[in-house]
């Protein structure tokens, strides 16, 4: 790249269909490059306590601790993973991607001892397989676990993971990163104790935030702990002191002003729009996809019951080379899809039908770009035997 550093970076227009981030809309963007305030000005509190709501109607819950992490899902997911856990706790942890076996790590760090239950990638967690490993290991105090898995496009039954963790006594941490404005959530309807997300899938916001959201009986046993929480940061007493009331509010950390007007936009669209209305886009969406795949001879990697919408995994034939196809997207269409990860690299694409780009359009240049570059002129660079 030509150019000096002493000149304004001009990012280039790329269609975002990738595992993140999604597309933002123009009206997003627009909201972030408002005046920044204080983050203690009257103005900027009656902002938070709009996107707390909207947070709540989005995870379908009435969690008083529901609020917005100053910074990416992985952060939300320390927040909710070492507000729970304590040195010696035992936390099982499905593996059926990256995420999971990240889960693990944090917890790790965190001086629990993880008892991974690890099922193949790119099939959902098997709640029959938690029951019986709960029921091995009784003393086991939360259940971990990723509810659409963004490195295979594969979702678990959240309801019945969280019920068996309830009978027996389990609390229970959900990764809903990709799931949350794609797929339903319903918090307090299932009983999950403690879920992280983010905001650049499903809600089309830049990356940098990470809603979550704590049910009471979480909230009870961070009070509760033996020891202090590992991070001050993330410590939910303390941030929930700024989060909290509508009034006053304590001195914590100097939130990221404009980031936040971000995502009240990005939640304020959504609800205009309407949950279930967006629910359906994603599925339209994906449906359009699937069409345009089957002509095209590509097939999914998920089967049809556990497919996420807006996380499809893409089969690569054994004609196409990855990297140069994606590599050709990128450079001579601007669109970005995503690769495998794992076991799955070189194996399959992961194309992101997430918020904004749940859109018939965005979907229709896909398949027309695929189409030029698999039977085009481009099939010949791009073929393993070239």
């Amino acid at each position: 790249m030509n150019r000096s550093y002493l000149e304004s970076f001009l990012p280039p227009t790329r269609l975002l269909l990738g595992p993140g981030p999604s597309p933002v809309a123009p009206e997003v963007l627009t909201a972030m490059a408002g005046p920044t305030i204080g983050h203690l000005d009257p103005s900027f509190i009656g902002l938070m306590a709009e996107v707390k709501t909207m947070l709540q109607m989005a995870f379908a819950t009435t969690n008083e601790v529901t609020f917005a992490v100053a910074g990416p899902g992985s952060l939300g997911m320390d927040a909710c993973v070492l507000n729970l856990i304590e040195p010696g706790d035992k936390i099982l942890i499905a593996r059926n991607g990256v995420f999971g076996t990240r889960m693990c790590e944090v917890a790790s760090r965190g001086g629990a001892h993880v008892i991974p239950l690890d099922f193949t990638w790119g099939t959902p967690v098997d709640p029959q397989a938690i029951d019986d490993a709960l029921k091995a290991h009784k003393d086991v105090k939360f259940v971990g676990f990723v509810h659409a898995e963004t490195s295979t496009g594969v979702q678990s039954d959240a309801a019945a993971i969280a019920a068996i963790a309830q009978k027996h006594g389990a609390l229970t941490i959900m990764d809903a990163v990709t799931s949350l404005a794609g797929i339903p959530i319903k918090l307090d309807e299932w009983g999950i104790d403690a879920v992280y997300s983010g905001s650049q899938k499903c809600l089309s916001c830049p990356p940098g935030l990470s809603p979550v959201s704590f049910g009471p009986r979480a909230v009870e046993h961070v009070k509760n702990r033996k020891t202090r929480v590992l991070s001050w940061f993330l410590d939910i007493t303390q941030v929930m002191a700024y989060w909290g009331g509508d009034k006053a509010r304590a001195y914590h950390h100097t939130a990221p002003v404009n980031s936040l007007y971000a995502l009240h936009e990005s939640l304020r669209r959504l609800h205009t729009e309407g949950l279930e209305a967006s629910l359906a886009r994603h599925k339209a969406a994906h449906l359009q996809l699937l069409d345009g795949l089957t002509k095209l001879g590509l097939e999914l990697l998920v089967e049809e019951p556990y497919r996420l919408p807006q996380l499809n995994a893409i089969k690569i034939p054994a004609t196409i080379n990855d990297a140069p196809l994606r590599s050709a997207l990128l450079n001579d269409f601007n669109i970005e899809i995503g690769a495998g990860l794992g076991p799955l690299a070189g194996k399959i694409w992961r194309v992101g039908l997430m918020g904004e780009g749940a859109r018939p359009e965005h979907v229709s240049r896909l398949l027309q770009s695929l189409e030029t570059l698999m039977r085009g002129q481009w099939t010949e660079a791009l073929s393993l035997a070239s």
